[in-house]
């Protein structure tokens, strides 16, 4: 590595896919979902009217709206999100969650929590881990994609 920033943002990258590929198994034979389904759900739900244009989840997830479509798709199937139609103009369609999609949601994050506390428990002290969430919210304050 030429420089300590690249160091640090290559360990960034390699510690977040070590922390996806150890929830993604669960994810998906516990809960029935991805990763990307879990974030999508946590961005619905805090949103205002817990619905979001595709657009806006795109710009929040970090995709294009093409893999929101996608994404969508077979969530609607089940129930998790609804698409709302703009009242004021019907080319505007919003991405919903839904009471299915919202219990789903609490159902995971206890899971996510749950695996979160094993992947810092036997390394940090809650004074490191204290340390550590400021350091990265200092990387997302401000971003649309912030979810704390």
């Amino acid at each position: 590595m030429k420089t300590l920033s690249s160091l640090c943002a290559v360990r960034l990258l390699q510690s977040a896919d070590e922390f996806r590929a150890r929830l993604a198994g669960e994810f998906s034979s516990v809960h029935g979902i991805s990763i990307n389904e879990f974030f999508m759900l946590m961005h619905l739900s805090k949103a205002e009217n817990k619905q979001l244009s595709r657009a806006e989840l795109a710009k929040r997830m970090h995709v294009s709206a093409s893999t929101v479509t996608r994404m969508v798709a077979p969530m609607e199937k089940i129930g998790l999100v609804s698409r709302e139609v703009d009242e004021r103009d019907a080319r505007i369609a919003f991405v919903a969650i839904t009471e299915a999609g919202n219990t789903k949601r609490e159902e995971t994050q206890v899971t996510f929590e749950k695996r979160a506390g094993y992947f810092f428990q036997d390394r940090w002290s809650e004074e490191d881990l204290t340390q550590f969430s400021a350091l990265l919210y200092r990387l997302i304050s401000g971003s649309l994609s912030n979810l704390s």
